[in-house]
């Protein structure tokens, strides 16, 4: 990795942490060159805007969401044994960002009524990848019998995804603290309500 592609890297890298806790409209220029003892230029020559920078982060939570989350779930068998594990590594990351704050969900709030914003398009873009291959893995689940052939994939998306926005507001804002077992009860009866005799 040449050089620039390096302090590239490293901003993008400090601006994820940046954003993480003071949410991506607290992220700008100067305290993310503050952070990075830069110039300002220094990190504008990285990325054209404010703007610019606050996409780029959201792509790259997304890169890292998936390398944690998705892609390890794929090697599970296909249908409810995948499923489960998308659940689980999502809960596990959850629970992680009880401490350090998630950008789907502050960036949900930030940009729910901005509609014109790159920011929020990236936002939704990432978020409906997401539910779309939970969509899919709940799918292959009826597919392979593992669910009922009457579950409603997008009742059932609902539930699962709700349950994990419950978690984060119960665990983070209200520092409830049986949230997390809470949730994990929650996602298993709803697990077992849809599956199918035998399964």
């Amino acid at each position: 990795m040449r050089k620039g592609e390096q302090t590239r890297v490293a901003i993008l890298d400090a601006a994820l942490d940046l954003a993480s806790r003071d949410g991506l409209e607290g992220l700008t220029i100067g305290l993310l060159a503050e952070r990075m003892q830069m110039s300002k230029s220094g990190v504008f020559a990285h990325f054209g805007s404010r703007e610019d920078l606050q996409v780029e982060v959201v792509k790259e939570y997304h890169r890292r969401f998936e390398d944690e989350v998705f892609y390890p779930s794929l090697r599970e068998a296909r249908g409810l044994p995948r499923l489960r594990s998308m659940l689980a590594r999502w809960m596990e990351k959850r629970i992680e960002e009880v401490t350090t704050g998630c950008i789907y969900i502050s960036g949900a709030v930030e940009y729910d009524d901005r509609a014109d914003s790159a920011v929020r398009e990236q936002l939704v873009h990432s978020v409906t990848t997401w539910r779309a291959a939970l969509t899919r893995a709940i799918r292959q689940a009826q597919d392979e019998g593992h669910l009922r052939a009457d579950t409603d994939p997008g009742l059932m998306l609902f539930e699962l995804y709700s349950f994990t926005l419950g978690l984060h507001h119960d665990a983070r804002f209200l520092h409830l603290p049986d949230a997390v077992q809470l949730t994990r009860d929650a996602l298993e009866k709803t697990i077992v309500s849809y599956q199918s005799n035998g399964h």
